[in-house]
This record gives C-alpha cells, sequence and structure tokens, in this order.
C-alpha cells in the first residue's frame, strides 16, 4: 500500500468521527459534510504525516478549527442582516442524514440541544462540544480558540450551564408543532399572507439543498415577509407528513416524494424551513402521515 492510499484509508477511519463532531459544532449536515471535505484537503495537501504521533487527535483539531472559522462568519453574517449576535440560526439543525450520520448521532438528546447550542457564541460551543461530548482537554482546546485554559474551562461551564435548562418536548408539543405547520400549509394553499405572516417568525430561515435550488429555488431566504412571499398562493400538491416523528411535509410526483419540507417550530412560530430534493437524502427519511 503507498502513501496515498495509507492517507486515504486513515481518513476514512475517521470520517463518521469527524462528520459528528462538526456537525454538533455547526447543526447542519451540510455544512458539516463541507467541514470534513476541508479537513481532507487539509491533510493531502501535507506532504508527511508522520510527525503526528496522535492521527484522530490532529484531524479532530482540524475540523474544529474550520468548523469555527464557519461559525465565525456565520455570526457575522447574522448580525449584518438582523444588527444583533442573537439572531437565531436553529433552521440550520437538518434531521435529515445519511445512515452513517444517524449512527454516530444516536446518542443525541434531541433538537432541543441544537436550539441552545445555536444561542452560544462560537468560542462557547466549540468549548462545551469539543469537552463535554468528545473528552477533549482544555488545554488542546484552548490552542484552537485561542484563549488560555482558565478561560476555556470557563466557555464550557457558561455553556453547560445554559444546556442544563433544555426542557425536552413532548408528544402534546409534536402535535402542536404539526397544527402549527398544517395551518401554514393551508394558508399557502389559499393565499392568505396575513395568516402566513403570523404563523412565521419574523426572523425565519428557509433554505433549499442543490437539488430544489437546481429546480428553480433560492439557496436562502430570510425574514417572515420574504418566506411569506415565496409560499403565498403556492403548496398546492405539498401534503402534511412527519419525518423522523417531527412536523414536515412532501410534495409527491407519481407517488414518490420529489421534495420534502423540513419545519422548525418553537414558541408557537415557525424558525426555520429546510427543502430537501436529493433523493439520496429523501431515502434515509422517515416519512408517515400524521
Amino acid at each position: 500500500m503507498d502513501y496515498t492510499e495509507w492517507l486515504v484509508r486513515e481518513f476514512e477511519d475517521n470520517r463518521a468521527h469527524l462528520r459528528t463532531v462538526a456537525y454538533r459544532m455547526l447543526g447542519s449536515a451540510a455544512d458539516a459534510e463541507d467541514a470534513v471535505q476541508e479537513t481532507w484537503i487539509r491533510l493531502s495537501s501535507r506532504a508527511d504525516v508522520s510527525d503526528v504521533d496522535n492521527l484522530t487527535g490532529w484531524l479532530t483539531t482540524v475540523v474544529s478549527r474550520v468548523s469555527l472559522n464557519v461559525l465565525q462568519r456565520r455570526k457575522g453574517r447574522r448580525e449584518d442582516l438582523y444588527g444583533t449576535e442573537a439572531a437565531d440560526d436553529s433552521a440550520e439543525r437538518a434531521a435529515m442524514m445519511s445512515p452513517e450520520q444517524e449512527t454516530v448521532m444516536a446518542d443525541s438528546v434531541g433538537s432541543a440541544l441544537m436550539v441552545v447550542l445555536d444561542t452560544l457564541s462560537p468560542a462557547e460551543r466549540l468549548a462545551f462540544v469539543l469537552h463535554d461530548m468528545f473528552a477533549v482537554p482544555f488545554d488542546e482546546i484552548a490552542a484552537i480558540i485561542g484563549r488560555s485554559s482558565a478561560a476555556t474551562r470557563q466557555l464550557a461551564s457558561r455553556a453547560r450551564r445554559r444546556v442544563q435548562g433544555i426542557d425536552q418536548p413532548s408528544t402534546i408539543d409534536v402535535t402542536a408543532r404539526s397544527e402549527i405547520v398544517d395551518a401554514f400549509l393551508s394558508a399557502a394553499r389559499t393565499g392568505r399572507f396575513a395568516a402566513l405572516l403570523e404563523l412565521l417568525d419574523p426572523d425565519v430561515v428557509l433554505r433549499a439543498d442543490a437539488t430544489v435550488v437546481a429546480a428553480g429555488a433560492a439557496a436562502e431566504v430570510v425574514g417572515s415577509d420574504s418566506v411569506a412571499r415565496t409560499f403565498d398562493g403556492r403548496a398546492r400538491g405539498v401534503r402534511p407528513i412527519l419525518i423522523d416523528r417531527e412536523p414536515g411535509a412532501v410534495w409527491r410526483v407519481e407517488g414518490r416524494p420529489r421534495f420534502v419540507f423540513v419545519f422548525t417550530v418553537r414558541h408557537g412560530r415557525i424558525t426555520g424551513i429546510e427543502m430537501i430534493g436529493d433523493p439520496e437524502r429523501i431515502d434515509v427519511l422517515n416519512l408517515s402521515d400524521h
């Protein structure tokens, strides 16, 4: 086996681990995959890794740095859009995963955790995720974020206090969220613009994957007015469903799902919608009627 083949094998052995680290950091399956690919590029560009004692640890550090850069850019973009650091980016939480992603995320405490993580600063999120979820020592995390070990420990502690306040959603919550999605689809079909606005969070984010974009959709639409206009008078063929027991919708063509819509509902309003058209992603979803 030559060096390149060995490097590819070693990286593939670590891919699932790197994906789940990046997913916990970023809350988006697509962004996590991009971070993993960037990590591979950085690894493959090295002429030699013989000086790396712990390749898994080195790769974890690299994917963490890549993810931190993404979080910082995302934070800056939200500040430009809304003028605040606290703008909710929770729509990037992807409930749709490949089988490998489902395996590595099986121990997740649920969507409530991802919502709380979305409210943390990039440094807080990285410190908490790496230490509390992956047992990375504080001195190693400190080197990634450019803080002292003591400051990094404080960041993780502050994040932990916020996470400990999570309330897990109940079955009743799922029913209530499904009713909101049903009302949204009904308003969209009948062109009731005002009703759409009432159901959407002011900072709602609508995102589409590459397949949906290729069909003519915008990759991202931000704000209740813009998202309402996107759906106003449309969605006639879209039907409500449950996606992995969470409220969603589907548009079928000849009986097969063509596009799937995943809704994030918080405090009685829709905060995010993700449109999925990639057949491979759709195939691994558990779609069921109410």
